[in-house]
Formats: structure tokens, sequence, C-alpha cells
């Protein structure tokens, strides 16, 4: 009976090892498995996100150019009404110049027009 004992301990025993080393390979596939999808997982993760700095960036420089061109038209609107404030200037200058009793006339009558208005 010992044989017969030993035989099935024998027969259990690597009946258990096998099972083990299914359940390892199984296991071990499964995790590999889960690896690879991870791995692809992060690398649409990383694709998309590099595709949404770059667009985002292509934003930025964009607004970036737009407010550059504001500013410049903005600058050569302010030297154009400069430029037109100061040939109105120097044509009231002439005009004072050319002509002094009217422009004090001119220059009585607006104060008194306007003291008028800011009183009431």
């Amino acid at each position: 009976m010992n044989k017969q004992a030993a035989t099935t301990e024998n027969g259990t025993s690597s009946r258990i090892d096998e099972g083990a080393e299914r359940v390892k390979h199984a296991t071990s596939s499964a995790i590999a498995g889960t690896k690879e999808a991870v791995e692809r997982a992060a690398d649409r993760v990383e694709e998309t996100l590099h595709h949404a700095t770059d667009k985002v960036a292509a934003g930025a420089h964009r607004a970036s150019d737009k407010l550059d061109e504001a500013g410049e038209r903005g600058r050569a609107a302010y030297d154009a009404t400069m430029d037109r404030a100061d040939e109105w200037l120097e044509q009231v200058r002439d005009y004072v110049r050319e002509k002094p009793v009217q422009s004090v006339a001119i220059a009585l009558g607006a104060g008194w027009l306007l003291g008028r208005l800011l009183r009431r």
C-alpha cells in the first residue's frame, strides 16, 4: 500500500505542479496583454495631448499676431490723428496771425456762448 500511496502522492503532486504552471502561464499572458493595452492607451493619450498642445500653441500664435497687427493699426491711427491735429493747430495759428481782430471776436463769442451753456 505504501507504493500505491506514493504513486498517488506523486500524481497529485505533479497535477498540482502542472496546474500551478498553467496558472502562472495564464497570469503572465493576462498581464502581458494588459500591459500592451495600457501602453497603447497611453500612446493614444500622449498623441492626443501633443495634438491638443500644438493646436493651442497655434491659436496663441495667431492671437499674438492679431494683437500685434491691432497695435500697429492703433499706432498708425494715433499718428494720423496727431498729424491732423498738428495741421489744424497750424491752420488756427495762421488764421490768428492773418486776422487777429476776427480771432479775438470769435474767441469772445465762443467764450460767452460756452459760459451761457454751462450756467444752465
